[in-house]
């Protein structure tokens, strides 16, 4: 597959004329998901933990950020409510939260065809039902025609070894194979 990152280069971060101290470190270089042609670099002081570790946690990193964000100043966390009272505090940065929840649910609603519900485990099953019948009947096809060219039976021992390969098969790789390769 493809890699998750452009680059990657281990670095010495530090001044050592000022102090003479240099810390190790990386710099993962990744394309802009919502730029492809844009791309940001990502650092990292731990030299043990791999490139794809490292794009996983500042993801992480930045969904809260966002979610920091956008609760200060879109939803007024801080600037809307100006009590002393600290169970008051915690309601209003509770509501805030929530709030965060609704639009968060609303955005995956508008952007993300997996929240269709049902119809999308109905469309995922059904595709992957067809992937493995279909797999499933190249696989004995090829069996089939190799024995042919190999053996070269009769059509009466042909018969008799479909049938006996088929009904050793279980029942639902039976039901999966087509009619014409079960008659």
């Amino acid at each position: 597959g493809r890699s998750r990152y452009l680059l990657s280069v281990p670095v010495k971060v530090g001044d050592p004329a000022k102090d003479g101290a240099q810390i190790d470190a990386r710099i993962v270089c990744v394309r802009n998901r919502s730029n492809r042609k844009d791309w940001i670099a990502l650092i990292c002081t731990d030299m043990t933990i791999d490139e794809n570790e490292i794009i996983r946690i500042y993801g992480k990193r930045w969904d809260i950020e966002v979610f920091f964000k956008t609760c200060k100043s879109f939803l007024k966390l801080g600037t809307e409510y100006h009590g002393l009272s600290y169970d008051a505090l915690t309601a209003h940065t509770a509501f805030v939260f929530l709030r965060y929840m609704f639009m968060s649910v609303e955005k995956r609603d508008d952007e993300d065809d997996r929240t269709m519900g049902e119809l999308f485990y109905c469309m995922i099953d059904e595709l992957a039902d067809i992937t493995f019948n279909h797999s499933l009947q190249i696989l004995v096809e090829a069996m089939f025609e190799s024995v042919k060219e190999i053996f070269q039976p009769t059509e009466e021992q042909m018969e008799r070894f479909t049938k006996a390969f088929i009904s050793r098969l279980p029942k639902y790789m039976q039901e999966a194979l087509s009619p014409s390769l079960v008659a």
